[in-house]
């Protein structure tokens, strides 16, 4: 068997209701199941002979090492990357605590009034974009 492991990867998110902030839990990819496995084409041949199970109208993606390497360092083994607090210093972006310390340069928006952070995966010309959640506390002139 070919499959390793099958998961869904989540992060924490701030909504507001009911007057009053709460910590919601999403999922980063919502249309995905991450699939991990050893051997890529036995996988997808293990998949095919299940077809009537699995619904492959979708293509089975892959993902690249550079996103891998990105998800493994936010997330760790839990497969759910914490809520970031940080401040806005003249302009420039430092994380407090959370995942996203240390990873300020690869912060390409972020969206104070829903208190998200897009991170950048580039490999090559290729750019995607993962949202993950990001507090801001302070900002300052």
């Amino acid at each position: 068997m070919a499959l390793k492991d099958a998961f869904v990867l989540t992060y924490d998110r701030m909504c507001r209701y009911q007057g009053e902030w709460h910590t919601e839990r999403k999922l980063i990819f919502p249309a995905n199941v991450m699939l991990e496995s050893k051997d890529e084409k036995l996988l997808r041949i293990e998949l095919l002979q299940h077809k009537n199970v699995f619904n492959l109208r979708q293509p089975v993606l892959k993902m690249t090492t550079e996103e891998e390497k990105l998800l493994r360092f936010l997330c760790g083994k839990t497969r759910h990357i914490e809520m970031s607090r940080g401040v806005i210093r003249n302009g420039i972006t430092q994380v407090k605590e959370g995942p996203l310390k240390g990873m300020e340069s690869q912060i390409c928006k972020i969206d104070r009034h829903k208190r998200l952070a897009k991170l950048c995966a580039q490999e090559g010309k290729n750019i995607k974009y993962v949202s993950v959640g990001l507090e801001i506390v302070k900002k300052s002139i």
